[in-house]
């Protein structure tokens, strides 16, 4: 079974590429790298939030508003409104009082500008969620990750994991670059990015 990683960088190429590049005001190349950077750190926040108490039977019911695919099924239409996906509400449910700071940090590991960013965070958390709930639901191969509301740390953490690996190969190490402290967590290094010193500490409780 491809990872949403995967699916998600191969269905944002070609015209939809095209289209997300032009709505956010950047050239392809750079929209492609901040796409493959933005889902490994969407996909480790999620799995931060479903590993925290309740934070699964949360999500769980959460994904439940997204198991219809409409992010999927209406792409074009979301390129073309990224409000219309209902990404800030997610965003703020995964980096909570960080978002701001996370949206900076990538931007400017990415060379997006803030509201760049943001724009494609807002396009790229309503088609994680709806990829989410599609992989919850489906029938698991002998070695993946077991579905239900009490698994989903589980299959976050895989998925998280499926995508960094896969990151640094396309960005150069820019996601290893960014673990300066090397605990394997790139998140708490971007918010110190934008912070401009280590005050904002981690990430999503990071540590």
């Amino acid at each position: 079974m491809p990872s949403i990683y995967d699916t998600i960088t191969q269905q944002l190429g070609g015209a939809n590429l095209t289209q997300l590049s032009q709505q956010i005001g950047a050239d392809e190349a750079t929209t492609s790298q901040a796409i493959q950077t933005a889902l490994p750190m969407l996909l480790s926040g999620l799995a931060r939030n479903a590993s925290a108490p309740g934070g699964a039977d949360a999500l769980s019911s959460a994904l439940s508003n997204h198991a219809d695919g409409g992010a999927i099924s209406n792409l074009g239409g979301l390129l073309g409104n990224p409000q219309s996906g209902g990404g800030a509400g997610i965003l703020g449910h995964i980096f909570g009082n960080k978002r701001d700071a996370v949206e900076q940090g990538m931007g400017t590991a990415t060379g997006l500008g803030k509201p760049q960013m943001s724009k494609l965070l807002m396009v790229l958390a309503p088609i994680v969620m709806a990829y989410l709930a599609r992989r919850h639901q489906q029938p698991q191969a002998a070695d993946a990750p077991p579905s239900g509301s009490g698994e989903l740390p589980q299959i976050l953490e895989h998925e998280a994991n499926e995508a960094t690996k896969k990151a640094p190969s396309v960005l150069g190490g820019l996601i290893g670059m960014l673990d300066r402290d090397g605990d394997g967590n790139p998140l708490n290094d971007i918010t110190r990015m934008a912070s401009g010193a280590g005050g904002l500490g981690g990430l999503l409780g990071g540590r």
